[in-house]
């Protein structure tokens, strides 16, 4: 499995507050979308997320989110290793993504780009 890199995931109380923030930290440039009434931009490393209380509470037990080459691949890897897959791979606006929880506890997000 190759992992391509790592976002930090941040909920905030205002998305649109908290964008132009991190586009000037970044010098990037938000990308939105919005899911299960959770509406999240992505600004560099950062995944920004702002939402119903109930969906943020599951969303900040998620460790980091991860990008991956392959989410099949990663799915084969993770399962061979004792993790337990909670959700996915499933279709989202920007890839495909899955919920594992590893053995030590730890849950983790895991995306690919492949659409």
């Amino acid at each position: 499995m190759e992992i391509l890199g790592a976002s930090l995931r941040i909920c905030v109380d205002d998305l649109d507050t908290a964008v132009p923030f991190y586009e000037r930290l970044t010098g990037g440039t938000a990308v939105r979308s919005e899911r299960g009434g959770v509406r999240v931009a992505a600004v560099g490393s950062f995944l920004l997320m702002s939402g119903p209380e109930a969906e943020l509470e599951l969303l900040r037990k998620v460790a980091a989110t991860i990008a991956v080459k392959d989410v099949d691949e990663t799915h084969r890897l993770l399962t061979d290793l004792g993790a337990q897959v909670l959700a996915g791979p499933v279709a989202t606006p920007a890839g495909r993504n899955l919920l594992a929880l590893h053995p030590d506890g730890s849950l983790f997000e895991y995306v690919d780009h492949r659409g």
